[in-house]
């Protein structure tokens, strides 16, 4: 098991945190399988770390990818789908 740690936007980590959000689509440079856990890094809509977006309660929280979507052809080559649910959950 591989802990991954990824940054996510503002405006996508609010879905992740209230439960919208059950997924993740990424690139597959990472390896990502099945059980690994993703730790996010909340950014702001701009990509910076600063204000709000540091002290956002997603920062450091712990997810398990649930399942992988990996070959489908409405994803860009190399990207997969995973479906996440909270660590512990």
């Amino acid at each position: 098991m591989t802990t991954h740690r990824l940054k996510i936007q503002e405006q996508y980590a609010d879905a992740v945190l209230n439960g919208t959000k059950t997924f993740e689509i990424r690139k597959n440079d990472r390896g990502y399988e099945v059980g690994d856990k993703i730790v996010f890094d909340v950014v702001t809509n701009e990509g910076y770390a600063v204000g709000a977006a540091a002290r956002h309660p997603l920062n450091g929280a712990a997810y398990r990818i649930d399942y992988i979507l990996d070959g489908f052809e409405g994803l860009a080559q190399k990207y997969v789908a995973m479906a996440i649910s909270k660590e512990g959950e």
